[in-house]
């Protein structure tokens, strides 16, 4: 498995118009992608326009290739681009250690 993790920084006064485009577009495009396991999105507390999405992946290439390559990635953007205040800072992890 695989873990995105993506660090989205959104123009401010935005916040409830985007957490209800970011639902919409993870429900509509990543969770019907090949290879998605399941999801997480994290609301910055101090810093209210910062969001965390925390996508898990089957592997690394049905996010890299299968998805980002896909016309369901440019329907993505459609839906959340408008927002971003900046490019989003994306990296891939795989789990070292866990506990419960």
């Amino acid at each position: 498995m695989i873990l995105e993790l993506a660090d989205i920084r959104i123009q401010p006064g935005q916040q409830a118009e985007f957490d209800a485009a970011i639902a919409r577009g993870v429900a509509q495009t990543i969770a019907k992608a090949k290879g998605y396991l399941g999801h997480q999105i994290q609301k910055g507390v101090e810093a209210p326009e910062r969001y965390l999405l925390l996508v898990q992946w089957a592997t690394l290439e049905n996010h890299t290739v299968d998805f980002r390559e896909s016309p369901a990635f440019a329907e993505w953007r459609g839906i959340v681009g408008p927002f971003f205040a900046s490019a989003p800072q994306v990296e891939h992890f795989a789990l070292l250690n866990t506990a419960a």
